[in-house]
């Protein structure tokens, strides 16, 4: 039993060597944005965009897989589901807050909104979505959903710590409901307005199942981490054990396979088709060395995760499963940079502003991980009274003995 178990109260979540990380990288990164924004503001928006999208993908992700566990009624994701909360929870203040400046920034960002839709066909028939009221309402719109549904799922959640009720447990159920369907329309919004925006010219009706697979994959391998990290530390021993990670391991294999599935069918289709008013997407991505990130997309967005958890074995080697983890989410970094850079620079990945990447994305990792540590120590690291707690846990009831006559006592 762990920690919890014993004295009913959180042991403290200690990291003496990690404890001024987040600081490190808040004081870091704020410097290095500070310096982009005098310097380039242009290379900065892009680079604020990309870093924004990269740390979504993990809170909507997560959201997701609280809704999942919700909708299909799991035992084995109890252990996960209450730090996944506080993942989604993420969605507000500091997601908002943190789309701030792309909201500021947004003429520098996206051309059409300095073209003529009389003259531009292309964004004549996007009206009024791709119009400035439109942009900034779909961005209310989403985030606003985002945290209606993150905090409504983390609410009932806690509550259900206190009194058990099964209503909580029926209230979570409707949310997600309701919630999975508002989830896909606003998450597709979003990729739309803020990623494939950025060249409005071009048509994709499978973009935001792009980016929704990239999400999920992504706060999958955080799950396993986060699990790994919490579970030495006592806080979810109860909850963890082998099953736990095989099933986190199961899932960041499938949806590899999934996002691997998503992309080279994009690519299929529009290749296929031939048409130019859409191949020539691709193209541009084929210019400079964006060819050379493309490949390494092939190979190691896919093959290398893909190989590397074939066995079932290596699901529960956590020395193996955290490389791979952290690959996972550097791959899906570049896999978003081929998207949104070579707008920016088409002739290639511009190395020289790689500092300002990693300067935004050092800002907004710092703010979130400490958020997301006060969250585990402010509330109880797993739903104390969830219905099926104790199927997570392993406990199952005995089943009666029988009588000598075949009978039951």
């Amino acid at each position: 039993m762990s920690a919890l178990s014993q004295s009913g109260k959180l042991p403290p979540l200690d990291f003496p060597k990690w404890r001024n990380v987040p600081n490190l990288l808040i004081a870091g990164g704020a410097a290095l944005c500070l310096i982009g924004v005098l310097w380039k503001p242009t290379q900065f928006a892009y680079s604020w965009l990309l870093a924004f999208m990269f740390c979504l993908s993990f809170v909507l992700g997560a959201t997701f897989l609280v809704m999942m566990h919700h909708l299909f009624d799991a035992g084995w994701s109890v252990g996960i589901r209450r730090f996944c909360e506080h993942l989604a929870c993420l969605v507000f203040p500091w997601m908002t807050l943190f789309f701030v400046p792309i909201a500021l920034l947004a003429p520098k960002i996206y051309q059409w909104m300095h073209a003529d839709p009389r003259l531009e066909h292309d964004l004549a028939v996007k009206w009024p979505l791709f119009t400035m009221p439109g942009f900034y309402l779909a961005a209310v719109l989403c985030l606003g959903v985002w945290a209606l549904l993150a905090w409504k799922l983390r609410s009932w959640s806690l509550k259900q710590d206190e009194d058990g009720a099964a209503r909580c447990t029926h209230k979570m159920r409707f949310h997600s409901s309701w919630g999975i369907f508002a989830f896909g329309l606003t998450l597709t919004l979003a990729a739309i307005m803020w990623m494939k925006g950025l060249q409005y010219q071009w048509f994709s009706s499978m973009y935001g199942v792009y980016y929704f697979a990239g999400c999920v994959w992504v706060a999958l391998a955080a799950a396993y981490v986060l699990a790994m990290i919490l579970d030495r530390q006592g806080l979810i021993s109860d909850t963890m054990g082998a099953e736990q990670y095989y099933y986190l391991g199961s899932l960041l294999f499938a949806f590899t396979v999934f996002s691997a599935y998503i992309h080279f069918s994009q690519y299929f289709v529009i290749w296929n088709a031939n048409m130019p008013e859409e191949t020539w997407w691709y193209v541009w991505r084929e210019k400079g060395t964006w060819f050379a990130v493309g490949m390494v997309l092939v190979f190691g967005h896919f093959l290398v995760p893909f190989l590397s958890l074939l066995r079932i074995d290596v699901k529960l080697v956590f020395r193996f499963m955290m490389p791979l983890c952290a690959w996972i989410a550097l791959t899906e970094y570049v896999d978003l940079s081929f998207n949104i850079m070579p707008v920016l620079h088409p002739n290639g990945f511009a190395l020289r502003w790689i500092w300002l990447d990693a300067g935004c994305v050092a800002l907004m990792a710092g703010v979130l991980t400490k958020a997301f540590v006060r969250d585990v120590r402010r509330f109880p690291p797993y739903p104390l009274k969830d219905p099926r707690l104790a199927e997570a846990m392993g406990l199952h009831p005995e089943a009666p003995a029988p009588h000598a006559e075949g009978g039951v006592r």
